[in-house]
Parts: C-alpha cells; sequence; structure tokens
C-alpha cells in the first residue's frame, strides 16, 4: 500500500469558479466538511474561500484538511515576467504560509474574446501564436523566482481552451522549458486534448510534481467536438465527471504512481453541475476509487502527517 500519496480534492465538485450559479447556494462550510467527511487529507482553493492565512487557516484546521495548492491566471504571454510576479504576490504568500508547496499555473494569455471560456473550442489559441522560445524563458524564469521566494513549485496546468492544450503543445512546451517547471498531468484535459499519458509520462515524467484525476463522458465529449461548444457548454453538458466514471484508461497514470516514487497529491476534480450530481455521493465514490486504483493505505488521512 502506498502511505506516500496525498489525497486531495477540489472544491469544483461543489461550486463551479466560473459558472457563477452551479453551486453558488452551497457554503464554504459545507464543502469543507464533506470533504473532510469523504477521507480526503487536502484541498485546492475555491472561489468561495478566504485569501488571508489568518481567515482561512483556522477553517481548514477545523476539518483537519491542508492546503494543497491553488490555481494562478497567469498572462506571461501577454505580459513581462516582473509583471507577472507583482501578480502572484499575495496568492503565492496565501500558498507558503498554509504550506501548500506547488502552484498551478494556468496560462489566459491570447484567449480569445472577453469571455473566452464561453467560445467555441475551435478557437482555442495555438502554441505557435506566440514566440516559444520567449515565452518558455519567461515561464522558466517565473518558476525559478517562485521557487526562490515562496518555496513553490510551479505547475504548470495543460487545458483546453489555452495556450498549451494538444500532445504537440505540451511535448514542445517542456522541451523547451527549464526543469524548474512543473507539471500538473490533468487526465480529463490530456483526454479532450488529445494528450498521450503515456508518452508524456516517459518522456516528461520527472517534471509531474501534481495530478488532477477527473473523467471524460465520450457521449458529451463527441457532441462538444461535433457541436464545437465552448468549454463552459461542455462542463454544462456534463463533459467531466469524477475519475472511474468515464472513458479514460488510467493504466499509464497508475503505473507511474506506483513506480515513478511521486509524492505529491492526487487532487479528484469534476467540473460538475451539483444539481445533477450530487457532490458529497461522487467525491465519496471517488476517494474510494482513488484508494482502490493507486493501492493508498486506508488510513491515508494519517499517514501523511
Amino acid at each position: 500500500m502506498n502511505s506516500c500519496i496525498q489525497l486531495g480534492v477540489s472544491p469544483l465538485s461543489w461550486t463551479n469558479d466560473v459558472l457563477l450559479d452551479l453551486g453558488d447556494n452551497i457554503s464554504l462550510e459545507t464543502c469543507l466538511s464533506q470533504a473532510a467527511s469523504a477521507g480526503y487529507q487536502g484541498i485546492e482553493l475555491g472561489r468561495k474561500f478566504p485569501r488571508t492565512a489568518a481567515q482561512l487557516a483556522p477553517l481548514l484546521k477545523e476539518v483537519n484538511l491542508r492546503l494543497a495548492s491553488g490555481w494562478h491566471s497567469g498572462f506571461l504571454a501577454d505580459r513581462s515576467v516582473a509583471e507577472e510576479v507583482a501578480a502572484v504576490q499575495p496568492h503565492a504568500a496565501l500558498l507558503k504560509a498554509l504550506g501548500a508547496k506547488v502552484m498551478v499555473y494556468g496560462e489566459c494569455g491570447k484567449m480569445p474574446g472577453s469571455h473566452p471560456l464561453d467560445e467555441p473550442l475551435s478557437l482555442s489559441p495555438v502554441l505557435s501564436c506566440v514566440d516559444i522560445d520567449d515565452y518558455a524563458r519567461k515561464v522558466s524564469e517565473f518558476a525559478n523566482i517562485l521557487l526562490r521566494e515562496f518555496g513553490l513549485k510551479l505547475a504548470y496546468h495543460h487545458h483546453l481552451m489555452m495556450l498549451v492544450e494538444q500532445h504537440d503543445e505540451l511535448q514542445e512546451f517542456l522541451a523547451k522549458t527549464s526543469d524548474n517547471v512543473g507539471l500538473v498531468l490533468d487526465s480529463g484535459h490530456a483526454f479532450a486534448g488529445g494528450v498521450n499519458l503515456a508518452q508524456t509520462i516517459e518522456r516528461f515524467g520527472h517534471r509531474v510534481v501534481h495530478i488532477h484525476l477527473k473523467d471524460v463522458r465520450p457521449d458529451v465529449l463527441r457532441q462538444v467536438q461535433q457541436d464545437d461548444l465552448s468549454f463552459n457548454d461542455a462542463v454544462r453538458a456534463g463533459l467531466f465527471t469524477v475519475p472511474g466514471e468515464g472513458c479514460i484508461d488510467y493504466a499509464p497514470l497508475i503505473e507511474f504512481v506506483a513506480n515513478s516514487g511521486y509524492q505529491g497529491w492526487l487532487i479528484v476534480e469534476a467540473e460538475q453541475d451539483p444539481q445533477k450530481e450530487e457532490p458529497f455521493a461522487a467525491v465519496s465514490r471517488a476517494f474510494r476509487w482513488a484508494q482502490n486504483t493507486f493501492q493508498l493505505s486506508a488510513d491515508v488521512e494519517e499517514t501523511a502527517q
């Protein structure tokens, strides 16, 4: 049994960060208490979380959860490293204060329109729209500063509708950036974006510092691709579900976690409508699936303390 892996959950199962009507009636206290009751050790930040350590720390302590990480919307494709460092200061300081070791970075530069997640997925920016060498240099420099000043490993998130989405884009991006640029390996975005998990792990497994586990409903993915829906419409239609309940083959990830010495977080994550998928039931099923699939010890909450 693997007692080194930390198992966490995203608040997206309760409250969506972008679609404000999804879960808006669910309190932060409900989210935290249910995450803990389901057995998770940690949780990522969500939009209802207070953004000061003084306010957030006691809420997490009350339910014995740790802060696993938090998403930062970065714009290095559009602005300088100095500007990005200034923008990330309060977020990185909060993560550091609460003991997180990684920061999830999502590239929001070059996205189309004023509401890009409402644009058709076919308008997703391509990596070739930037000078890849310059972009890789900036991300690498930013990652070095983040590690030096905050003790945080940058975890770059390949993501639908963002600059690094497809398999070849991810390979080129990782090849051009320094090893200090870590990777969030997201099973759902990988599958929907055409990323080959096995090849990525074989070549860049040493760069994986954070893992998001979600699944894809194949019938919804076909509809999304056929109708060229937006990311937000895809989420509303139920593109993503909790791991183990879709069509993804997790064999490469299972082997990686078992044999690579990975000791970071596994984060159960699925942007779902809580009216359609009751959050506590869904994340509880996912917790049991993750325990069994990755052979985590039954007392996972205690072993990683």
